[in-house]
């Protein structure tokens, strides 16, 4: 019986072998074996209907036939948000007459505070561009949750609240379909303008 089993391992390793070998030179061209496989499209963005700085009522479709690059923070923000928004300002500007085919938005997410008349004079300062978006909680909430974007209330110290969330900012095509995003702390405004000049 021992002989038996001492006769079968050479033979069962040789196996395990050859199946291991299968697999590994398979793995090229059998879907999802052994690497990665990505289909489809981020499920990212969707319609929104929100209220611009102006009071006036925005949809996504009023958008259509340009780019959006698209950030969501609030004008309270003491740092994070400024940047970032100074960093679309600067990219646009390095585009010239091209910029016109793309429209900067910010969408708060902090509409308790970012009202209208908080947000007009806070983009202001970063250009005439920009469209700023704020709405009831609740239309924040869904437009927030179509792209994906975590946004909480923290009590600060000394009273009050900031608001820890996502700062990503998201490409969206002409026909409103997700393109791409970029980490704010990761790119700058050259490489941001020469990616959107790619897009344009």
């Amino acid at each position: 019986m021992r002989r038996l089993a001492i006769t079968l391992i050479p033979v069962l390793l040789a196996v395990a072998l050859v199946a291991g070998f299968f697999i590994w030179h398979a793995a090229d061209k059998l879907p999802a074996l052994g690497r990665n496989v990505v289909t489809g499209t981020a499920q990212v963005g969707g319609p929104f209907t929100l209220i611009d700085q102006n009071g006036e009522k925005r949809t996504a479709a009023d958008f259509r036939g340009r780019l959006m690059l698209i950030y969501f923070g609030y004008s309270y923000c003491p740092d994070v948000c400024p940047t970032t928004l100074s960093l679309m300002a600067d990219a646009l500007e390095k585009l010239g007459p091209r910029a016109d085919a793309i429209v900067p938005i910010f969408i708060t997410i902090d509409p308790e505070r970012d009202t209208p008349a908080k947000l007009k004079p806070y983009l202001a300062s970063f250009g005439p561009r920009f469209v700023g978006l704020t709405g009831d909680v609740a239309s924040i909430k869904k437009v927030s949750t179509l792209y994906r974007v975590y946004a909480k209330k923290t009590p600060l110290a000394g009273g009050g609240y900031g608001m820890d969330h996502t700062s990503v900012l998201y490409l969206m095509d002409r026909d409103g379909k997700f393109v791409t995003y970029w980490d704010d702390t990761a790119i700058g405004p050259d490489k941001l303008a020469e990616e959107l000049r790619q897009r344009l």
